[in-house]
C-alpha cells in the first residue's frame, strides 16, 4: 500500500472511530446502529466493515484505544506517572468521545453479550510497570505489590467514574480522584518522595486548541 493510500486508510479509520465513540456514548452499544455510525462519519457501511469487520469489532477497538488517549500526554515517570495517568482520565472522561465511549462499552459488555476484560488488564499492565520503574527507583514503601496496587487503582477508577457519573455526570470526577490518592500515597509512597509526588489539577496538561 502506498503512503498516500495508507495515510487515506488511517484518516478513514479514525473517521470511523470517532463518530462510533460519540453514537456509542449518546446511546450505548445495544440502541447504536451501524448506519448512524456512517452517516456520522460521512463513509459507506463498506468502510466500516472493512476496518473493523463488525459492530462488535468497533466496539472492541474503542475499548482497547484507551490508554493511547492518555499516555501521549505525559512525561512523567514512576509513580507520579501513575497519578497523571489517573489525573488526566479523569479530565478527558468530561470531553474525550473515544475515551467515554471506550470506558462506558468495557463496564456494560455484559449487557451485550461480550465478557472481555482486555481493555482493564491493558490498564493494569501499564500501571504495573510504571511501578515497577517506582520500586527501582525507591519510591514505593517496602512491601508494597505493584501489581496489587495497578489491580487496586484500575478497579477504584472504574468505581468512581461509575459513581461521579451518576452523582454529578462527571464534574466532580478529578476530585474524587485526588481523594483517592490522598488517601493512598502515605500508605504506598516512601518517605523520601511522598511529598515530592503531586496531585490536583495542575498536573493535567492544558489542551492544545
Amino acid at each position: 500500500m502506498s503512503s498516500v493510500k495508507a495515510e487515506r486508510a488511517t484518516r478513514t479509520r479514525q473517521r470511523v472511530l470517532l463518530a462510533a465513540a460519540e453514537v456509542f456514548d449518546e446511546a450505548g452499544y445495544e440502541r447504536a446502529a451501524v448506519t448512524q455510525i456512517v452517516e456520522r462519519a460521512g463513509l459507506t457501511l463498506g468502510a466500516l466493515y472493512f476496518h473493523f469487520g463488525s459492530k462488535q469489532g468497533l466496539a472492541e477497538a474503542l475499548m482497547n484505544a484507551q490508554p493511547t488517549t492518555i499516555e501521549p500526554h505525559l512525561e512523567s515517570t514512576g509513580l507520579q506517572r501513575l497519578v497523571d495517568i489517573t489525573l488526566v482520565w479523569a479530565d478527558r472522561m468530561k470531553r474525550d468521545p473515544i475515551l467515554r465511549a471506550g470506558v462506558r462499552l468495557a463496564i456494560e459488555q455484559g449487557s451485550h453479550g461480550m465478557n472481555d476484560a482486555t481493555s482493564f488488564e491493558e490498564w493494569r499492565v501499564l500501571m504495573c510497570g510504571h511501578l515497577d520503574e517506582a520500586r527501582c527507583n525507591g519510591e514505593l514503601r517496602e512491601g508494597t505489590c505493584p501489581e496489587r496496587l495497578a489491580r487496586f487503582v484500575v478497579g477504584a477508577c472504574t468505581g468512581m467514574q461509575v459513581y461521579s457519573n451518576l452523582a454529578t455526570k462527571r464534574v466532580d470526577l478529578t476530585e474524587r480522584v485526588c481523594d483517592m490518592w490522598d488517601l493512598l500515597l502515605p500508605s504506598v509512597a516512601s518517605e523520601s518522595v511522598v511529598h515530592d509526588i503531586h496531585v490536583g489539577p495542575t498536573r493535567i496538561p492544558t489542551p492544545r486548541s
